[in-house]
């Protein structure tokens, strides 16, 4: 292998100091058990693959046996509630942060006598010949950052009791995140993808200083406030103007419009409409309102001239819903979505890399346990970024040491191991 040292000395000490700090308060969240979670967490970041709860008590940064594995998922303690403070207060230090929102879901499809398992949409695996599994959903929520890598910052993860409804589930998360956060007067953006429902979430959250964007189809209507008649009898009219992104004659001229020209998508075209609200009917979330509340936020409108990746690809307008104080940042808020999908890349290296599905572990608490140790894993390879050194495949090509990514710094976590410590006792002999 080729190793190319980082530069930059005095910023390895302060990151090493800062990773070091972390994982002395991450083992102070823990409980019962302790010593074997926090050598668990060592022992998936010093492996190089995750083929088995057994495989990581194999390195030698694992200094107990293998089960203490499975012991320390089963009767391990964890507070999520401190830890979650933890990852919050080591986020990116930016002046207004991003945060993605979206759920995943941990199969458990043959394990008929786990408890708490629910029916999710999945888009790889079918059940008779339908898109669903069996598991449990996790609602995740990371900070983005808007630099071209595969990056993000989780600070929490919550799972999802089946039958509760996903969206009041992850206003209650929001909720929680925002008191923990520690941004003075700047709103957090939290972005959300078409599988939620951003009307119900803009009334959940109206009163927390926070703004919500979130994809909408492309034939919503909405409508205008209704205009005023001196003099008019009868009931007042509830909704104005109509508006339907799918036919142009309805749109008026927009309130904000802006153009830039980004190297991926070329001339980009954003324009948004203020003060529009959708018609509401008394079913669903609304069946127990008499009258559907009046939910008003901005419509925006997003055009790029090409895709990236080959030419020739079809180009689909995207519409968001923004509601929040003040007015949208147009030129954030289509960066921010965009940058959305790195949530999916951060999904697919915590189960293919650090195993996040691969442990069959029986109940939710289980898994629950397992899911924050993952979180822990990611983050100290997150705070290694400047210490690490890129341990490339011969036929990797080199990278510099800011575009190092999540599979490369692990492979050289081992090395950093010896260098940090750990604040987990040895083992006690015991028996023969």
């Amino acid at each position: 292998m080729d190793s190319v040292c980082p530069t930059g000395g005095v910023d390895q000490s302060l990151a090493t100091a800062r990773l070091r700090g972390f994982r002395e308060e991450a083992f102070g969240c823990l409980g019962r058990g302790r010593d074997a979670l926090f050598e668990l967490v060592d022992g998936l970041l010093a492996a190089e693959s995750m083929q088995s709860l057994p495989h990581l008590s194999l390195p030698p940064v694992h200094r107990r046996g293998w089960g203490s594995v499975y012991a320390a998922l089963a009767v391990g303690e964890v507070d999520a509630d401190r830890l979650a403070k933890v990852l919050a207060g080591h986020m990116h230090q930016v002046a207004h942060p991003v945060f993605a929102v979206d759920a995943s879901t941990r199969p458990r499809c043959d394990a008929e006598c786990s408890p708490g398992r629910g029916f999710y949409y999945s888009p790889t695996r079918h059940s008779a010949g339908q898109p669903i599994v069996a598991g449990w959903c996790y609602s995740w929520i990371a900070q983005l950052s808007f630099e071209r890598d595969s990056w993000t910052a989780p600070v929490d993860a919550h799972r999802v009791p089946a039958g509760e409804d996903l969206g009041r589930v992850t206003a209650a998360q929001v909720r929680a995140l925002t008191a923990r956060l520690d941004i003075g007067e700047a709103v957090p953006l939290f972005v959300f993808d078409a599988g939620y429902d951003p009307i119900a979430l803009t009334v959940d959250l109206a009163d927390l200083p926070v703004a919500i964007l979130a994809r909408i189809r492309c034939d919503r209507v909405f409508y205008g406030a209704p205009a005023t008649a001196p003099g008019r009898l009868g009931r007042p009219p509830r909704h104005g103007a109509r508006f339907c992104c799918a036919d142009p004659t309805t749109w008026p001229a927009p309130e904000q419009a802006l153009e830039a020209d980004d190297e991926q998508y070329g001339r980009v075209q954003v324009a948004s409409w203020a003060g529009l609200h959708p018609k509401l009917a008394g079913r669903g979330r609304w069946t127990d309102c008499t009258a559907p509340p009046i939910v008003t936020g901005t419509v925006i409108r997003v055009q790029v001239e090409h895709l990236p990746g080959p030419r020739g690809r079809a180009v689909k307008t995207l519409w968001l819903w923004w509601a929040g104080p003040d007015r949208p940042d147009l030129d954030r808020c289509w960066r921010a979505y965009i940058r959305r999908f790195d949530l999916e890349h951060t999904f697919r290296f915590c189960k293919q890399a650090l195993g996040w599905t691969t442990p069959r572990v029986r109940t939710p608490q289980q898994a629950d346990r397992w899911t924050w140790l993952v979180l822990l894993a990611y983050t100290q390879l997150r705070l290694a970024r400047p210490i690490a050194v890129d341990t490339r495949l011969p036929w990797e090509r080199r990278l510099p040491a800011p575009r190092l990514t999540p599979a490369r710094i692990r492979r050289d976590f081992s090395r950093l191991l010896p260098i940090l410590g750990t604040p987990a006792s040895p083992p006690k002999p015991c028996g023969r």
